[in-house]
């Protein structure tokens, strides 16, 4: 029986390189390296629907990371940037959707046992995802709770954290789980000094007295694309940024303080370890950098950076 699309779960066709493929057939072995030792990469972005139809954001940048975390990680990627970019564009056109969330992953699969991958053959695929706010729809007004996780981000030594590897994720669903335990809708990271890092799966900002504070890539976060947004978008609204280390009590003092991801977009937080951040709720600065972000990224105003992809309607696209 063939998979129907859900309301939140992947849609019918995955690009499987090179060649779309029905959603039962996107399939691995059992025996595949990345089952066993967390061998592959990926990207989240977000194609959102605008008034000219759906548009892909940072599809660029999107791509041009997981070709890095690809070459970190000496995975041999043989697609081009151009080629990748058609391919997202053409799995969505294919999948007839104005809207979703888009997984490309590359995989070291194959059939053969051992740390080193040797000669294990290396798959890349494209999935779309119907995929609401990872945080809830209304945490982006209300704000969420969080706490300080009990989990640090991996030094720069462990692992490279500028990667977005699948193996590097443990750590995440550790604090992610932490949390959810404890009644906390998130958790945030601290370095391996004791420095304020990033959420589970996202970046962080912090304000007080008006300006911007975030953690520098020192300290062992993810060079998010969503973060690089917030700081353009921050720099067209005239708000200053400083990328500083950042103590752990600077967060329970804050004015307000949000995460950034693909996934959570932009989400306030209320409270960290049951400390009230702020008014509790949405602060101001937040609410403007939010607004015209998700303003940009709908259409709703104008891309002046030019971060939309426009995804053609199927329709058209059979012309």
């Amino acid at each position: 029986m063939a998979h129907q699309p859900t309301a939140n779960g992947p849609t019918q066709k995955i690009w499987r390189d090179g060649v779309l493929v029905d959603f039962q057939d996107a399939t691995i072995h059992v025996m595949s390296h990345v089952v066993h030792y967390g061998s592959s990469v990926f990207e989240g972005i977000r194609c959102y629907e605008t008034p000219a139809g759906g548009a892909v954001f940072r599809l660029r940048e999107h791509m041009r990371r997981l070709q890095d975390s690809a070459k970190i990680y000496r995975m041999d990627l043989r697609y081009s940037l151009d080629e990748l970019c058609r391919a997202v564009v053409d799995t969505i056109a294919a999948n007839d959707l104005k809207e979703c969330y888009i997984r490309p992953l590359v995989t070291r699969t194959g059939q053969q046992m051992g740390v080193h991958p040797g000669n294990a053959p290396i798959e890349t695929f494209i999935i779309c995802w119907i995929w609401g706010r990872y945080l809830g729809d209304e945490a982006l007004e209300h704000g969420v709770d969080v706490r300080v996780s009990s989990w640090r981000r991996a030094a720069g030594s462990t692992f490279p954290t500028m990667a977005k590897a699948g193996g590097n994720y443990l750590s995440s669903q550790l604090t992610k789980m932490e949390a959810k335990v404890d009644d906390y809708v998130e958790g945030i990271m601290l370095d391996v000094n004791g420095q304020v890092s990033e959420g589970s799966g996202e970046n962080l900002f912090l304000v007080r007295d008006g300006m911007l504070f975030t953690p520098t890539i020192g300290a062992g976060i993810l060079q998010g694309i969503t973060r690089n947004s917030v700081l353009q978008v921050a720099a067209d609204l005239g708000i200053e940024v400083r990328e500083s280390p950042i103590p752990r009590e600077m967060l329970y003092v804050a004015d307000e303080v949000f995460l950034c991801g693909t996934a959570a977009e932009l989400t306030p937080v209320r409270s960290i370890d049951r400390i009230t951040i702020g008014e509790g709720h949405r602060g101001p600065v937040t609410r403007r950098i939010q607004e015209r972000y998700l303003g940009i990224a709908t259409g709703k105003l104008a891309d002046t950076h030019g971060w939309l992809t426009p995804v053609p309607s199927t329709a058209s696209a059979s012309r």
